[in-house]
């Protein structure tokens, strides 16, 4: 008698690595979006987990009676209602760790591109104008002499920290709660922090608590010679405000991997000189993407191997145990 394989649900878009070892290890069902009416009757009672790289609502999750896991492929996760799967006993995973080191790498280079000037210095190379008109201009903007501020200091913060630590550049943080692992000066609020650094990295997830925390006030707080680095979501930055802090001198530039309507970005920004962009690509190697997608089957496997998934979110750990399956 052939055993049953667990039939896992592939909604919209995934890494081409999470199908192949999806369909290789499981039953699979893909449908084109995570949308409870794609989904069958049939369907719906046999899908037992999610594999996934889009937002999973509530009314999704609740399409399937028979769910026990979600396995999210990214380390936010704040388009899964985790909570609301936390209501059902089903665990939400994500994959921490294995990306921090290359999107700590990614914000150096976004940081000193920023700067220094680098990708409009090598584009006045290849357009022939060091030859035709001499040297590229100096940059007004440097890394010596400053002070980072670290809004987040989780995984991805800290790598980010450490890497700016090495460069001899003093760190300060702000999380909700001060850290005790570390010496580093903290602040209570984000304007604190903005007030006493000049250089800000927002690393934090998004969702409602973070939603628009980068204002008016806490670019005002950063100051003139402030520089934003915005590697987390694009939620957390309030655009207008940062348009208008970039068009005034409120602050000096800013260095962006995030935005709020990805893939939109606004054309203030585009059409600005101090602005330093890139399309979400802090983590985009071949090799970390693939590590994720490893991550996000791997806790399907454990899971559905009686063992606790690998990396369960806070809001659904609880659930994260065979005990509790069986219970």
């Amino acid at each position: 008698m052939t055993e049953t394989r667990p039939v896992i649900l592939l909604p919209g878009n995934i890494n081409p690595h999470v199908r192949a070892r999806v369909e290789a290890e499981f039953d699979s069902v893909s449908i084109s979006a995570a949308d409870p009416a794609l989904v069958s009757e049939a369907d719906a009672a046999r899908v037992q987990g999610i594999a996934a790289m889009t937002g999973i609502s509530a009314a999704f999750i609740d399409r399937f009676p028979n769910l026990g896991i979600i396995a999210n492929f990214g380390v936010g996760y704040d388009a899964v209602d985790a909570k609301h799967a936390a209501t059902r006993g089903i665990v939400v995973t994500n994959t921490p760790d294995v990306l921090s080191d290359e999107v700590a790498d990614t914000t150096l280079g976004l940081i000193l591109n920023t700067l220094r000037e680098l990708p409009r210095a090598e584009a006045y190379l290849r357009a022939g104008r060091w030859t035709a008109e001499g040297p590229y201009p100096l940059t007004r903007l440097t890394l010596r002499g400053r002070t980072a501020g670290i809004y987040g200091l989780g995984r991805i913060g800290m790598a980010i920290a450490e890497r700016l630590a090495a460069f001899g550049l003093p760190i300060h943080y702000h999380t909700r709660n001060r850290r005790t692992d570390v010496d580093w000066p903290w602040h209570d609020t984000l304007s604190g922090l903005a007030g006493a650094v000049d250089l800000l990295v927002v690393v934090v997830p998004g969702g409602a608590a973070t939603e628009n925390a980068v204002s008016t006030e806490v670019l005002k707080a950063l100051g003139p010679d402030g520089v934003l680095i915005s590697v987390g979501r694009g939620s957390t930055v309030d655009e207008p405000a940062l348009i208008a802090a970039l068009s005034s001198g409120t602050i000096a530039a800013a260095g962006m991997d995030v935005f709020a309507r990805e893939p939109h970005v606004p054309q203030a920004l585009l059409d600005m000189p101090n602005v330093c962009l890139l399309p979400h690509v802090a983590s985009a190697s071949v090799a970390t993407r693939k590590a994720m997608a490893d991550l996000v089957v791997d806790n399907l496997s454990a899971w559905f191997a009686g063992k606790p998934a690998l990396t369960s979110v806070p809001e659904t750990v609880q659930h994260n145990s065979a005990a509790d399956r069986s219970s």
